[in-house]
């Protein structure tokens, strides 16, 4: 099976900013894209396709539980692919949780991609 990361609108942006506060937010980021790949089913399972990743920033000097939390959302294109969103990151300094009502709301605008 092969897994196609791809990340979404929100989580880029998020990234962006979170880049100008944390200086290795490309590295932790790469990171992240290493891990997924090589363990698809990281985190914790929302239920849905839908998991929550902790993520480290290096540059916080704390570890994955000061870290940022990575949303991700898969689903599979045919059985020999399948697709993981990036659908949202946040710190976790800055917010403890993301609600389930933003969780489908972020869900929905990628299926109308599909």
């Amino acid at each position: 099976m092969s897994y196609e990361i791809i990340p979404r609108k929100h989580f880029l942006q998020e990234i962006k900013r979170l880049s100008k506060k944390y200086h290795s937010m490309k590295q932790d980021l790469q990171a992240l894209q290493d891990e997924l790949c090589n363990n698809p089913l990281a985190g914790t399972d929302l239920g849905g396709g839908v998991r929550k990743i902790r993520m480290a920033i290096k540059s916080k000097h704390r570890g994955k539980s000061h870290g940022a939390r990575v949303i991700t959302y898969t689903y599979t294109i045919d059985e020999k692919k399948k697709i993981i969103n990036l659908i949202f990151i946040y710190d976790k300094e800055e917010r403890d949780n993301i609600s389930p009502k933003e969780i489908t709301a972020l869900i929905k605008e990628i299926e109308l991609l599909k």
